[in-house]
């Protein structure tokens, strides 16, 4: 339940995989507003998978950089620079039209939002979940389902009624958002982050999120007095997003631009505002057998770094493949549980890494530029050590088994005229196997392994044989695609007779430096029950 983007991506894996699932709001219609704006190349890598991608670059601008000022001065300016094997950058796009986006898809796959319609009880039972829905005319209905996702917000009625604890708390200050126009000169695609300090201690605070058109920005900045609604924070009312109450008005906002701002400008065009705060909370389970929550209704925090929807949407992919998997009744005994175990961690580390940025600014951050530019982009989120993945080979060059599958190019079709990537074989629904020969003599051994292996796998496995420049795979009855610029070695430290298994959520589950159908089947034996 739930249809902002987390719980809209949770539905579209399903639905895509065959899954039939109700999507349910209980908000009558989707809000106007650019909550959540920043859109990172993970995600985009995510929805790529989802072929959703294309719609979101046609109404998405980039990120380039950031830049800091403190009291009047530029201290910093930071560039979103990334390796070049990675195939997309920051974006910035209002929630809202990420959320039509995603609702169009949904919507092509048959499936619809049903607004107005709330969930307000459950009961598990051993075959499913029995929940209770107050509709929009004011009838109740009771529904049997095999799962329920609640991917309903931080104010979570599926996480309440769980009685899971979300421990943590309220950030001690308020902000208001406005979204709005100026008329400055500073670069296009740049976010602002200018400071008041006195002794070290920032007082005063201005940050502009840079959104599609002519110098339009995603402000937030100190509430002033006159506007300030603060409230007690607790379970009951968890004091996360935006307040009811007075909106600020252009004045407002002006007032701190014309304190603030790197140079003099005049605010315009106020699409919406709101007073918001900030808490920061872990649920203490992301689920139980057939219930799970994901995106805020298992983790909130401070929205540095664009971090909030973006780990929410990863929630999501992670855990609809998975559960799709249940549905066929191909899941083996721990893949479900392996949710929490791969995505609780992820959900501490972000939330801890958010308020300390919050705190002290991404670039007090003691990583390394690059690195920390790609763990912001949530490209080195991994799942090493989860119950559900291979082995990790003694010190492998390419990723290891739960690291992220990264892009790569030059792979070559025998009827194409133009070059491939790696994402282009991984965009299916299933796992994916990757087996790389730079002999002939090794595909002799193929056939053989992947009939065990899609035999483990139920039929629901991808394969594709990967081959070095001048190895002939003629007569091969597998896809073949040619590594003509020997990137896919590169990238993945790939010898002759060495294989991958690549998961729907693009993570590698497997590797072996000899592929055999034993080994292959071992190994998927981690995923797909016997």
């Amino acid at each position: 339940m739930g249809a902002g983007p987390v719980g809209l991506t949770a539905a579209g894996e399903l639905r895509r995989r065959g899954v039939e699932c109700r999507v349910i709001d209980r908000l009558p219609a989707r809000q106007p507003y650019a909550k959540a704006v920043g859109i990172q190349p993970r995600t985009l890598e995510i929805w790529d998978r989802m072929g959703v991608v294309r719609e979101i670059l046609a109404a998405a601008a980039p990120m380039r950089g950031q830049l800091v000022y403190v009291n009047g001065t530029e201290q910093a300016r930071v560039e979103l620079t990334l390796p070049p094997q990675v195939p997309y950058g920051f974006a910035v796009l209002p929630q809202n039209d990420t959320e039509r986006i995603l609702e169009d898809v949904l919507v092509r796959g048959g499936g619809r939002i049903e607004r107005g319609t709330e969930l307000v009880g459950f009961e598990e039972h051993a075959d499913g979940v029995r929940a209770e829905l107050a509709l929009p005319s004011g009838a109740r209905e009771q529904v049997e389902a095999r799962y329920l996702l609640g991917c309903d917000g931080a104010h979570s009625i599926v996480r309440k009624i769980l009685g899971f604890g979300f421990e943590g708390a309220a950030m001690p200050e308020e902000y208001m958002l406005g979204d709005v126009e100026v008329d400055w000169d500073l670069p296009a695609g740049y976010a602002v982050r200018s400071m008041h300090q006195r002794d070290g201690r920032t007082d005063d605070l201005l940050v502009c999120i840079p959104l599609p058109g002519r110098n339009r920005y995603r402000m937030s900045m100190l509430v002033p007095p006159e506007l300030s609604r603060a409230r007690p924070d607790g379970e009951e009312g968890v004091s996360h997003g935006l307040e009811g109450g007075p909106a600020p008005g252009l004045e407002h906002l002006q007032a701190v631009l014309d304190r603030l701002a790197p140079e003099p400008t005049t605010a315009s065009r106020l699409r919406w505002s709101s007073v918001f705060r900030i808490s920061h909370r872990l649920v203490d389970r992301y689920g139980t057998d057939r219930v799970f929550l994901a995106g805020d209704a298992a983790h909130i925090h401070p929205p540095t770094g664009a971090q909030g929807m973006n780990t929410g949407i990863q929630d999501a992919c992670n855990l609809a493949w998975k559960v799709a998997m249940a549905v066929r009744s191909t899941a083996s005994a721990q893949l479900l549980p392996s949710y929490e175990a791969e995505r609780r961690p992820v959900g501490e580390e972000v939330v801890r890494r958010t308020v300390r940025h919050a705190a002290a600014g991404v670039q007090a951050d003691p990583e390394d530029p690059s690195t920390l530019i790609q763990r912001e982009a949530q490209l080195l989120v991994g799942y090493r050590g989860s119950p559900i993945v291979g082995p990790d080979p003694a010190s492998p060059p390419g990723p290891a088994p739960g690291d992220r599958a990264p892009d790569c190019g030059g792979l070559r079709f025998g009827l194409t005229a133009f070059p491939s990537r790696l994402f282009d074989l991984l965009r299916g629904q299933e796992h994916t196997l990757l087996l790389y020969a730079d002999q002939e003599a090794q595909l002799s051994a193929c056939e053989e392994a992947v009939a065990a292996a899609r035999s483990a796998a139920h039929g629901r496995l991808d394969v594709w044989v990967i081959v070095a420049p001048g190895t002939s795979a003629d007569g091969l009855p597998l896809p073949v695609v040619e590594d003509a610029r020997g990137e896919f070695r590169e990238s993945y430290g790939a010898a002759g007779g060495a294989g991958l298994v690549i998961r729907p959520d693009g993570y590698v589950g497997l590797r072996a430096a000899r592929i055999s159908g034993p080994e292959l089947v071992s190994g998927l034996a981690a995923v797909f029950r016997p």
